[in-house]
């Protein structure tokens, strides 16, 4: 009977997951916040708790943060890593701390403690690559002028958490400061090791790993993805650095063939990580943090956009591409909710992970909504722009024209006769 309660709860899950997916589809967002409202709904607290099996779905949970992160290493090479790195290094540095900033300064200011604090730096760093990515794909705009800013950004993003991942998990781990700085150091070095072998060996590994049977492929990325995130995990690096490590060391057709064969797996398990999320987070817990989260949504939204802008314009983007940017990256996701359970995980306050969800919630929506409208705004500006240029210009010309007019000569005053008769003259 326990296993048949149990089948029909899982089966019950995953088919209302579905059945939310295509409601944010038709809806025209992500489906991520309505995955995390479903679990705050069936978890502990919530409208209909569910007896479903925690331990299972954590499980799956942590695979799926691992298949997400593999998937997006595919997305790049090394190289790319390393160009992008070098060209947009000065946007990346003024993303990170105009973004992180705020979240470190709300922990410290409501008194969660240094690690908190380093946790929340990354929740509030860090856009959406799997919302952004879906946001440009379905409104069309993979090919417009900003849209090589905006993965830009994404790549510094993600080779910041590929650092950063290690130094919390590491931080979270040390039971002192220099277990902690030892700890943070072999991270570090392990991140350093494995990118010079994705640069000069990731042929070789992709060889390695490339077979023409589908299936064999599948089992066999799909264990060494584990393995790797299994052995990171050991040594204080994070199973999902390792899988996006893995990912970039993965190129070619086999980088081709293994997106095409994860990507159902990768949802399904990713759908599990965000249920999780909100299945172990309280929804009582969420009305003290409103009001801290909705500071942090502004500040977020405001930050994120004058991050896009200057990015775009730092490539030569006129107005609408700066616009466009701008909207396009204020969607947080993924990685915050890893950063997140990573930090409850480790015994961080208890109140960072209902502040997290609420912060996710909100931009979740409000990212694909801007992006949505930054369309017509920008036209709205370009317009204004072109109708006080074409008045300043009208008026500059109007100006010239009266300087430039000759003037009317002035009519000299007429002399006045005089009333005496004149003098006759001396003939004498």
């Amino acid at each position: 009977m326990h296993l048949a309660t149990l089948l029909i709860e899982l089966g019950a899950v995953i088919f209302g997951l579905s059945v939310v997916g295509r409601l944010a589809g038709k809806v025209g967002i992500s489906p991520i916040p309505l995955y995390l409202v479903a679990g705050l709904a069936f978890g502990s607290g919530g409208l209909l708790p569910l007896a479903a099996p925690q331990e299972f779905i954590q499980t799956g949970g942590e695979v799926g943060v691992v298949l997400l992160l593999l998937l997006l290493g595919l997305e790049y090479s090394a190289g790319e890593l390393v160009g992008t790195l070098r060209r947009q290094a000065p946007v990346g540095v003024l993303d990170v701390v105009l973004n992180g900033v705020p979240g470190a300064a709300l922990a410290l200011l409501m008194g969660w403690g240094p690690v908190a604090a380093i946790a929340m730096f990354g929740v509030t760093a860090v856009s959406s690559s799997g919302i952004v990515a879906k946001v440009l794909t379905d409104l069309r705009r993979l090919g417009n002028r900003e849209t090589p800013s905006i993965l830009g950004v994404l790549v510094l993003e993600d080779l910041a958490m590929a650092v950063f991942l290690p130094v919390l998990t590491a931080v979270l781990a040390a039971s002192g400061p220099w277990s902690a700085m030892s700890s943070v150091l072999v991270a570090i070095a392990i991140l350093a090791l494995v990118l010079l072998i994705a640069l000069r060996y990731g042929r070789h590994v992709s060889r390695f790993v490339f077979t023409a049977n589908q299936e064999i492929l599948l089992l066999r990325i799909l264990g060494l993805a584990l393995l790797v995130a299994g052995f990171a995990e050991s040594v204080h690096v994070s199973a999902a650095v390792g899988a996006f490590l893995l990912g970039i060391a993965l190129s070619g057709e086999v980088a081709e063939n293994v997106r095409r064969l994860l990507e159902p797996l990768r949802d399904l398990f990713a759908a599990m990580f965000f249920v999780f999320f909100g299945l172990s987070t309280d929804p009582g817990a969420l009305p003290p943090v409103i009001l801290p989260a909705i500071g942090l949504v502004l500040v977020g939204v405001a930050t994120k956009f004058v991050t896009g802008w200057f990015a775009a314009a730092r490539d030569g983007v006129g107005t609408p591409g700066r616009v466009r940017a701008g909207a396009a990256l204020i969607a947080r996701g993924e990685f915050s909710i890893v950063i997140a359970g990573l930090a409850t995980a480790g015994g961080v306050t208890k109140v960072l992970a209902p502040t997290t969800a609420a912060y996710v919630l909100a931009l979740a929506v409000i990212g694909p909504l801007a992006a949505r409208l930054a369309e017509p705004v920008a036209h709205i500006l370009v317009r204004r722009r072109r109708a006080a240029a074409a008045a300043r210009t009208a008026a500059a010309q109007t100006a010239a024209a009266r300087t430039a007019a000759p003037r009317a000569p002035v009519p000299e005053p007429a002399r006045e006769r005089s009333s005496e008769p004149a003098a006759e003259p001396d003939n004498a």
